[in-house]
């Protein structure tokens, strides 16, 4: 019911990128790093056993260093 929901909303806007139920999953994940939270709290979140599975999942692996930000970064707003 909810997959057919997410593909015909996805049809009505448009969208022809492949997404899915499983694609807010994602998403949501990614989100909850990019906002600061850490890969243990998501790992549990998501019912991982291992934070390997995580990292790849969230495509931790695939960020670089100048994506880390310091404490005095969020201070200056940059």
């Amino acid at each position: 019911m909810l997959r057919r929901a997410v593909k015909r909303a996805l049809r009505i806007a448009g969208i022809a990128k492949h997404a899915s139920c499983h694609t807010f999953r994602h998403s949501f994940a990614t989100h909850l790093l990019d906002d600061g939270h850490d890969i243990r709290t998501v790992q549990e979140l998501l019912g991982h056993r291992d934070v390997a599975t995580t990292m790849i999942y969230t495509h931790v692996l695939n960020r670089g260093p100048s994506t880390v930000r310091s404490p005095a970064d969020r201070l200056l707003g940059s």
